[in-house]
């Protein structure tokens, strides 16, 4: 009753805020079912799944018997929205409480019939979230990737049929996949059954998969490594021809953020300085190009972007360890309020009238030139992306190259314990300037080209939640690690804005994934090791348990000094 009660509020609530009418239109299955529906089908499932799992130990029938019950409880509480919508005029309070709203939940019925339906539906629900429960892992994994895959079909639909228009692409492969309005049944239960058949295939073949490549010489592994690497890059270069303006613009703002996140990972993820006014470098890079090759009257030298890019970095890095030094002495909240303070502080110079007629006021700066490279101007958001992702390729060896360097070393001490660092010799005060100044200088390069890719800069494009965002994708793709910050990146700004239609509900989405982030995988979708072990103590290094390295350790003293010589 309890879990019930729980998935039955979440399911009025996604009705009341609006989710179920806006995503109904959004088909998983063309004229058959929708994205809305999904979404109170999703919460009768997992009502009785969870339900099922407190009764593992009773029997599967009694599993099924209480997962219905929960679906059941949740089929009441929307019956119960819908009579009460009948006799309530809910729409005073929730704009969202439609008649089409009533239509979906009754469907199509009037309301003792649609009432009963409820009922039923959400039994059949939560009695289906009970077998899936009983059934075994491993086809429960194979069901829950393929519906997973036919749900992507469904919400990238105009992205893959964008891409399937690739010239070389036969026409029949998107006629089959995809009907007028969404993807057609065929194409929906293809893609399942292919997602079941890869996924089965590496469960069974995986492991020796694996094996064999940890068996082979090192020269064998490093050209798998490479041609990883040389697909993956194939892929990168290739994706404005195939995705088109849209898709390259996605992706520059992408890089963006990835170059944010990298400066900002300096910060927080190496060194644990807690930075909330990031984008003040940010600003200060798009400020400085914008100064240096803006046609307006407040351009100075009319300099190319490329002479521009190395003095924006520059001034960004001053400013980074100017910004630092007011802050050595603080840690924790109280840093990153200090952090805050300085980053609102540079905003409000900009917007003011004593620095208007250097930097425009809320006027902003105009005129700003594109790039131009052996004569051919850069205008086109494809053209400017791989100019980000040159940027950002190079900004991510440096922070790789940081990571495992003595600087890096000294920050991770400093992130552990700042006063121990310091007894161990660690210069504090110009490591942590050094961590400021380089952060800055990543950001300060994803300025300059946010200011070409606009052509024009103000001071309300500097808002204190691009800093939040920044922190925000360190943290859900792992903080210290580098690769996570490119899926951060990826998935809190290029998968929302290639999901505009459901950009109302973006920020809602973004609070559901923290807490579920928080709860069940803190240390991020791609933790960095050192982070892993610290969130948990069941992480093992190589085949060894961490609380067996001291016996590990024993065992190579006990083997002689001569081998522990050589092995170190």
């Amino acid at each position: 009753m309890r879990i019930g009660l729980i998935l039955g509020v979440v399911a009025v609530y996604m009705c009341l805020v609006g989710l179920v009418e806006t995503f109904k239109a959004r088909w998983i299955i063309s004229d058959v079912i929708g994205l809305g529906q999904l979404l109170l089908i999703m919460a009768g499932i997992v009502a009785g799944y969870l339900a099922a799992r407190q009764a593992a130990g009773a029997g599967g029938v009694m599993a099924v018997a209480q997962g219905a019950v929960a679906g059941v409880i949740v089929g009441a509480s929307l019956a119960a929205l819908l009579v009460v919508g009948h006799l309530v005029d809910l729409r005073v309070m929730f704009v969202n409480a439609s008649p089409a709203l009533y239509s979906l939940l009754a469907f199509g019925r009037d309301t003792a019939a649609g009432s009963r339906l409820l009922l039923i539906a959400g039994a059949a629900a939560g009695g289906i979230g009970g077998l899936l429960f009983l059934i075994p892992t491993g086809v429960r994994r194979n069901l829950i990737w393929g519906f997973t895959a036919a749900l992507i079909l469904s919400l990238f639909q105009d992205l893959l049929q964008l891409l399937l228009q690739t010239p070389g692409l036969p026409l029949t492969v998107r006629r089959f996949l995809f009907a007028t309005n969404g993807p057609s049944l065929a194409g929906a239960a293809t893609v399942c059954v292919l997602t079941w058949v890869l996924v089965a295939l590496r469960s069974w073949r995986g492991a020796a998969v694996r094996g064999r490549i940890a068996a082979l010489p090192p020269a064998g592994r490093r050209g798998l490594r490479l041609m990883g690497l040389a697909l993956g890059l194939a892929g990168l270069l290739l994706l404005p021809t195939a995705g088109g303006s849209f898709v390259s613009l996605v992706m520059v703002t992408t890089g963006l953020y990835t170059l944010m996140g990298l400066g900002l990972n300096l910060e927080v993820g190496f060194a644990g300085l807690l930075d909330l006014g990031f984008v003040a470098f940010f600003a200060i890079g798009a400020y400085t190009v914008g100064l240096l090759t803006s046609h307006s009257q407040l351009g100075l030298v009319h300099w190319s972007f490329w002479t521009a890019v190395p003095v924006a970095v520059l001034v960004s890095v001053i400013a980074g360890i100017l910004f630092g030094i007011p802050v050595l002495r603080v840690r924790g909240d109280y840093l990153a309020i200090a952090t805050l303070g300085l980053g609102e502080i540079t905003r409000l110079l900009v917007l003011s009238d004593a620095l208007s007629p250097w930097l425009g006021g809320s006027f902003g700066i105009l005129l700003i030139p594109k790039p131009v490279l052996f004569g051919l101007e850069l205008s086109a958001p494809g053209q400017l992306y791989y100019v980000t992702l040159v940027f950002s390729a190079l900004a991510a060896y440096v922070a790789w190259r940081l990571q495992d360097s003595r600087l890096g070393r000294a920050w991770m001490a400093i992130r552990e314990d700042e006063d121990v660092a310091q007894a161990i010799g660690i210069d504090l005060v110009g490591t942590k300037l050094l961590a400021y100044g380089l952060g800055a200088g990543f950001a300060g390069i994803g300025g300059a080209i946010f200011a070409v890719l606009l052509g024009s800069i103000f001071p309300h494009s500097f808002q204190l939640l691009i800093s939040i965002n920044v922190l925000v994708l360190i943290i859900l793709g792992g903080m210290g690690s580098l690769w996570g910050v490119v899926v951060g990146a990826v998935t809190l700004v290029g998968l929302p804005e290639l999901l505009r239609e459901f950009g109302e509900y973006r920020f809602l989405v973004y609070g559901v994934v923290l807490v579920a982030m928080m709860l069940y995988r803190p240390e991020g979708l791609v933790p960095a090791a050192a982070r892993k072990r610290e969130l948990h103590e069941e992480t093992t290094m190589g085949d060894e348990p961490v609380d067996s390295a001291p016996a590990a350790i024993a065992g190579v003293a006990a083997g002689g000094e001569e081998r522990a010589v050589g092995e170190g």
